[in-house]
């Protein structure tokens, strides 16, 4: 089967699977993907709130579920903030979510009363406050996310479809599991751009990242805001950007007025977005390299559940979730580890490389290095 352009751009370069899929279109609709997060100690946020508890706790931080509608997190959380006078930095949430979706999460805010949050009123967002905490709510507190997905427009009979997702699963579970690719929400739906900005930034070129994220085109964006992207990247003229590019572009405009004032300092203009989103690009960089680096691993046949000299592994909890302990398979652990990942003590891991994570080792640090070369990054940069 052949990989769509698409996919290839963001490293998903093989299938796992031989079977063929049941076709079908996905995201007809807003509400055709949402997502609903769950914290480690089980509390679940729904997208359909119907009796949302009685406020306990106590501690400095307010926890609320949040259930948003085609809004990107980190503006419907800076919008959030305005509502209610507080700093955007005392806002904190779990993980960002789909933007062209229906989500649900937990947000703690610092400052704020149950009193402020029923007087916030956004459209498509619903905001409602659950306890106090003397913790604010971060990435240590996600356990997962809860996805349900509508696939419309299936051309095949429901046994064709059954079988065909049966066989697929067979295959999934001979091979040692699902891949666990970054997708599409990691890069961007509508503009995948995320992780080419975040190239040219870890390689030092500000003025092409920056080009990258204002003037990239793409089919899938509205026609006002292709035109406008279009005539940028033809002329670099700002201050023409900054009078035509459409208003609901909020970052493009909070970069385009600092290189209206400072023409050639593209790292200042950076440092007008927000921190996540700065860091989110250096991120999705490492996300498209693990993609390829699994891609690869796929490509060259070797299981997931048969663990490699050289490969890094770790170890997972009751809940089946990877641990901060991990360990690199060397010839004298081999028989070791390979029993612990066979009764599901332990799981192979790919590494997000990064200054402070290397490659690893053995036939999977071949393949890393080898595909670190082509990309012509190292991973201290």
């Amino acid at each position: 089967m052949k990989v769509p352009k698409l996919e290839k751009e963001l490293g998903m370069e093989v299938y796992a699977t031989k079977t063929l899929g049941i076709g079908g279109k996905i995201r007809q609709f807003v509400e055709d993907f949402t997502v609903e997060e769950i914290l480690i100690d089980g509390s679940k946020a729904s997208i359909c709130p119907e009796n949302v508890p009685l406020l306990v706790g106590e501690g400095k931080y307010l926890i609320c579920l949040l259930v948003k509608r085609n809004w990107d997190n980190l503006l419907v959380i800076r919008e959030i903030a305005r509502k209610l006078g507080l700093p955007y930095k005392n806002v904190h949430i779990a993980g960002i979510k789909d933007a062209k979706a229906v989500t649900a999460q937990h947000i703690s805010i610092e400052g704020a009363i149950p009193e402020d949050i029923a007087k916030v009123k956004i459209e498509d967002v619903i905001l409602a406050p659950l306890r106090f905490s003397n913790l604010k709510i971060s990435a240590f507190h996600l356990y997962g996310n809860k996805f349900t997905i509508t696939i419309r427009d299936i051309s095949h009979t429901i046994t064709e479809t059954q079988k065909r997702i049966e066989k697929t699963l067979a295959e999934l579970e001979a091979f040692g599991g699902i891949p666990n690719f970054y997708g599409h929400q990691r890069f961007g739906t509508i503009r995948p751009i995320t992780h080419l900005v975040g190239r040219e930034i870890v390689k030092g070129n500000f003025e092409k990242a920056a080009m990258i994220y204002l003037a990239k085109n793409y089919d899938l964006e509205h026609e006002k805001a292709r035109e406008t992207r279009k005539r940028l990247m033809e002329t670099h003229d700002f201050e023409w950007a900054l009078r035509n590019f459409p208003r609901h572009l909020k970052y493009e405009i909070l970069m385009l007025k600092h290189l209206v004032k400072n023409s050639n300092d593209y790292i200042g203009a950076f440092r007008k977005l927000p921190l996540q989103l700065r860091r989110m690009f250096t991120q999705a960089y490492q996300s498209y390299l693990f993609n390829r680096f699994l891609g690869e691993r796929i490509r060259r046949e070797i299981p997931f559940n048969e663990p490699q000299i050289g490969d890094y592994v770790v170890y997972v909890d009751q809940k089946d979730l990877p641990t901060q302990y991990a360990k690199k398979v060397e010839s004298q652990n081999l028989e070791e580890i390979q029993k612990a990942v066979k009764e599901g003590k332990m799981r192979v891991a790919i590494p997000l490389v990064g200054y402070k994570q290397p490659t690893s080792s053995g036939i999977q640090g071949e393949i890393e290095e080898e595909i670190l070369r082509e990309e012509d990054v190292k991973p201290e940069d």
